[in-house]
């Protein structure tokens, strides 16, 4: 089992342990537990986070969570800022105003810039007058000033309707957005891309654009 590409315990390690004849037991589980195999679910479970009364409450008294901190300085929101609902990790600089998001640490946000239902990954820049919406973005992304993401009407994934069809966009791990471009729906982006991978300055619902990596 160990030389199984992408090993999954429902998909490859129950059925073999079936194959062989050995047992198998159930536990019933009561607490929180949610798959996040999809981006859709991952998405939701970030942003039960933030609900009023959260599911998997992250303050809970009685169950604590410990995790280990590394030594950042603390979140700077500025005096213009507006935060509302959501999550702000540990070292970010905000400049502009957050609604129901999840911003992990070591985040630029910077001025008049608007991020509504996201999750932003630690490292990323977030430049000057960009408007985010429902969108995912990974590890050490850079986004250029005056883009607007996650935006337009709904089109299927070109790239894979299976797993991009969720009305989420998607930006892969160190991946660059230039200045001044809007990105629709179903849109997943890896890689450094310049103004010249988007037509007319955009890209509509359902476009992709892979120059590095997987998303």
């Amino acid at each position: 089992m160990k030389d199984q590409p992408k090993c999954d315990f429902g998909m490859h390690v129950i059925p073999y342990i079936h194959e062989k004849g050995r047992p198998i037991y159930a536990y019933e589980y009561t607490g929180y537990w949610k798959d996040v195999g999809t981006l859709k679910s991952y998405w939701e479970a970030n942003m039960e986070l933030i609900d009023i009364v959260p599911e998997f409450n992250l303050y809970e008294e009685f169950w604590k969570i410990y995790t280990k901190n590394d030594a950042l300085p603390p979140q700077y929101i500025s005096a213009d800022s507006n935060v509302e609902r959501s999550i702000i990790g540990e070292g970010c600089d905000i400049r502009g105003d957050i609604y129901n998001s999840v911003i992990s640490a070591n985040v630029e946000v910077g001025e008049n810039v608007e991020i509504h239902d996201s999750i932003i990954m630690q490292g990323c820049k977030i430049k000057d007058g960009t408007k985010i919406y429902n969108t995912i973005i990974a590890e050490n992304v850079e986004v250029g000033e005056g883009c607007t993401i996650g935006v337009g009407e709904y089109a299927d994934s070109q790239l894979s309707q299976k797993i991009y069809n969720c009305e989420l966009t998607v930006i892969g791990e160190g991946s660059e957005i230039p200045n001044g471009v809007t990105i629709g729906k179903n849109v997943a982006i890896s890689g450094k891309t310049e103004l010249e991978d988007y037509p007319d300055g955009s890209l509509p619902s359902g476009g992709y654009i892979v120059k590095a990596g997987e998303i």
